[in-house]
Order: C-alpha cells, then structure tokens, then sequence
C-alpha cells in the first residue's frame, strides 16, 4: 500500500536534514581519516538507541539567506550506552564547518539544562571551525551560554568532551570546563591561537599537529586526558569512562560482580625491592591489587611520576592515586600536584573512592619548582585530599618523607584507614640525610666518616625511619604483608560503604588555583 504524500514528504524532507552538508562533503571528511557527526554518535550509542531532537532547527537570520544549514551543524539527542541513558551532541563540520551560531549553541544549552534536570551525563563530540563569523556577536554569546552551562553541570552529571577535528580559539574552552577530554591522534588539533598567528607575533614556526595535536597536549599541556587512535578507540574510550561512573553526583558507581575469589597474591611480596633507591614500577602494585583488566589509567603521558586512573577493587569502581619510583624517583612535582588534585576531586564529586600507594621521597626541589610555584601547586594536592568525603584508604609502600607524606593522604589530611608495609620508612626526611644534618659537627670530627656516617644512618633507620614507629602513635593502622593488600582493602571498603563525612557550610572552599 502507497503511504499518503504528506508522509513521503516527512521522510524525504528528514532524509535530506539527516544528510548535513551531502555526500561530498562526508567523503571529503572520510578522505581526511574522520567520521561524520552521525557515524560518531552511532559507534557510541548501544545499537538503534539514539533519538534525535533539534533536527527542525533553521536559522532564518537575514545574513545567511539563501544558505541552509541542516540542522545548524550540530546533532543532538539521548541514547543509551550499556542500557543506562546518556545525552550527546556531536558537531557536524560538513555543515558550515561545524562552526558555532546562535542556534547551534542553544541546541546544546538545551541538551544540557535536559541532562542536569534528568541527572544524565553529556558527551560532547568537538569538530568545528569556532564562532560562526556571519552571526557576529550572536556567535560568542552562544559559547559563552555553554560554557554557563558546563560550569553549572560541573560536579553534578559527567561530561566527557571527545575532541575529533579542529578546535580553536573560544572552542577550546568547552572541553576545559568538562571532566575528561579524549582527543583523536592526528585528525584533531586545539589552540587558543593557531600557526599563523603565533609566528605573526613571535616567529615561532610550528605546524597544527606540533602546536596543538593530541601528543602535545597529553604530554606537555596536561590539558587532556586520553589519546585516541581512531575515533573508533576515542568512542570506546568514552564508554569504558562511563561503565566507572555514576549517572550523576547522587548515585553511587556501578558495582560489578567480583571476577575471582578474594586470594592473597604472595608476588606482591616481592615487587618492592630492599634499599629506598631502587627503582620499580608502581604498575606492578596496582596490577596485583585491583581486580584484573580494569585499570584504565588517565593522563598516562602527563606527569608520569605520579600514576591516577579509574580501576575496580572486589566489583566496585574507585580511583587510584600511586607515587611512580621509575619517575623522578616518586617526588611530587608541579605537574604532579595539578595532575593527582585534579583526579582526586573528580573522584570526589562522583563518590569513587579513593586508594593512594605512597612511595614519594617528598616535593621536588629546585629553583624552577620553587620559582614555578611549587608552594601554591603542592597545596593543590592538601586540598584536595582534605576536602574529599569519599572513603580514603592509604597503603603506605616504601618512603614517605616529611610533607609529602602528609600530602599523600595521611590520615591527618582526612584517611580512613591507612596500611604499611615493612619495607615502609616514615619520617621527616630520609636516612641519610638526616644522618648528615643532626650529626654534622660529628661527621667533621670523625676519624672514619664513612664508617660514622654509615652507623648513624642506621641508628636513624631504626629509631624512625620504618612503620613501626609510625603505627605506635596511631599514624598508620596496621602493618601488613603485601600479599594481604587486595584483601584487606575490600574489607576496608565494604566497612566505609555508607561513610558520611560531614562539613561546615559554605558555598566552597578556597583552593589555592
């Protein structure tokens, strides 16, 4: 049976709005390595899930008569990914570059007043030319209404920005102001300002992919947390980040069965080595202790001396926080203290708990750190810890020296429980360096300086330097086996499910930024 007119009318008039800028312009996208902005939102969305809303939008501005622009360049909508509700808009450069107007940006103002009503998470998929330069004024005011809107959903619902093609100037800023930002290895760029205009005003000559490819900004910037292989890799991304994460600020994370029974893994025993200098991979801690397979590390190529990343412990999801010995031998650096601060309220506003490996011989030293603000940034990191509610469980491994002990989540800045192994040395500064400060007018009379020098460190090691001092006053809770970690931190966990931590009221506290 024929369908009436009007409803073949609909369907090609949806068919033609669906198709964005046409075929041509979709293969050019697809020459270039890049997807259209529905083809993205189909690889993230669970199969035949994604209602489409805005689809109708038509800018009727004077200025751009006799021009259409399906959809005004952005598609928008809800779907589900592993069955739970998820709104996403996705860019559309086939369609006037992806670039931002009026209406373009109320779409996605409206998506997310949606999403904060519903206690939904929002996904951005980021592939645009900026500000659409025929609206003027109508174009920035436009970033400025989501940008509003990403702060007001900040803390509330996950946002995970997914940069796929060029991001620049005013645009950059949205995906700043979100929880996660995965970027696409060498189909998307970011920057404030671009080539051009950089060497106009210093002479530097970089290309896009130097000045704002994803490898720049994972690895110097800090400014994103995942590299992409392919936009195929960054939507997987994007749904193994949500599987960890609540639907909003009032729920709790998704809990999965326990894949194995709770055993004592008795290669833990031997991952740390003897002697405070030897280097290991804190990799091979958290790998022991965290239930197989589920460690996804963020901001691995940003700061490597310290290690932050989503993983599970005994089916539920918490956040991990690890001092690196292969970098830095562990010492807290600015980038460090930005980068763990940063995860650390993440984790908070979206009630992971937290679990920290301390082996950090303390704050880098140097004038460039002191210079650079080192004070302000390592404060960043007391912050943080301190401000955080969630339950906060601590195994100390091996050096924990003087102010970085405190800032690696003591149970001064707010622990719930806090373990150490043997092999863990807590004091003010390490051995040898206390021997040379306290015993210095000896060391010059000494007959034997190596010989004295050598007795006093051990005399320090003994006396303070090790977890049973630290655990008769109360700083630590128990002295364990390594190969009882896994175990006793989902006992711990079960016990701090229903933690509540109460604070003053106020509108927030003042983080030293």
């Amino acid at each position: 049976m024929n369908q009436p007119r009007r409803f073949q009318d609909l369907d090609a008039h949806r068919a033609r709005l669906q198709a964005g800028g046409g075929a041509d312009k979709l293969s050019i996208q697809h020459q270039k390595g890049k997807l259209g902005a529905r083809e993205r939102l189909a690889l993230l969305y669970d199969h035949d899930s994604f209602v489409e809303f805005g689809l109708w939008v038509r800018n009727r501005d004077v200025e751009l008569e006799g021009k259409e622009y399906p959809a005004d360049g952005v598609v928008t909508g809800k779907g589900e990914v592993d069955g739970r509700p998820v709104w996403a808009y996705s860019q559309d450069f086939t369609v006037s570059g992806g670039a931002v107007g009026r209406l373009h940006a109320a779409k996605i103002v409206e998506l997310m007043q949606a999403a904060l009503k519903t206690g939904t998470p929002v996904v951005g998929i980021n592939d645009g030319g900026g500000a659409r330069i025929q609206e003027g004024v109508d174009g920035l005011s436009g970033y400025g209404r989501i940008f509003h809107n990403n702060v007001l959903l900040s803390g509330v619902v996950p946002q995970i920005s997914v940069i796929a093609g060029p991001c620049a100037g005013g645009a950059a800023y949205s995906p700043a102001l979100t929880d996660f930002q995965i970027m696409v290895q060498g189909t998307a760029q970011m920057f404030i300002a671009g080539p051009e205009v950089i060497r106009s005003a210093t002479g530097e000559s970089l290309t896009e992919e130097e000045l704002g490819g994803a490898q720049a900004h994972a690895a110097i910037a800090g400014n994103i947390h995942f590299v992409a292989r392919d936009e195929g890799h960054a939507m997987q991304l994007v749904r193994q980040l949500l599987s960890y994460l609540p639907q909003n600020n009032l729920e709790t994370p998704p809990d999965l069965p326990c894949p194995e029974l709770i055993t004592d893994d008795e290669s833990l025993d031997w991952v740390v080595p003897d002697g405070s200098r030897q280097a290991y991979d804190v990799h091979e801690v958290i790998q022991r202790v965290i239930d197989p397979g589920t460690f996804l590390e963020v901001q691995e190529l940003f700061a490597p001396n310290i290690v932050v990343g989503l993983a599970r412990l005994g089916g539920s999801p918490v956040g991990i926080v690890a001092n690196q010995p292969m970098v830095l031998a562990g010492a807290i650096d600015i980038n460090a203290a930005d980068k763990a601060a940063r995860f650390i309220r993440t984790c908070n506003v979206f009630n992971l708990p937290i679990v920290t490996f301390v082996d950090v011989p303390g704050f880098l030293p140097g004038v460039s750190q002191e210079h650079g603000g080192i004070i302000r940034h390592g404060a960043k990191l007391l912050s943080a810890y301190s401000a955080s509610t969630v339950p906060k469980l601590t195994v100390i491994l091996r050096k924990a020296y003087g102010g970085a002990f405190l800032a690696m989540c003591s149970k001064d800045l707010g622990a719930d429980s806090v373990l150490a192994w043997p092999t863990a040395e807590i004091a003010v500064m390490g051995p040898e360096t206390a021997a040379r400060v306290i015993y210095r007018k000896e060391l010059k009379a000494a007959a034997d300086k190596n010989a004295f020098l050598q007795e006093k460190i051990d005399e320090y090691r003994a006396t303070h330097a090790n977890p049973y001092r630290a655990a008769e006053a109360l700083h630590i809770d128990d002295i364990i086996r390594p190969s009882w970690t896994r175990r006793l931190l989902i006992e711990r966990l079960g016990v701090l499910r229903n933690k509540r931590d109460l604070r003053p009221q106020k509108k927030h506290g003042n983080m030293p930024l």
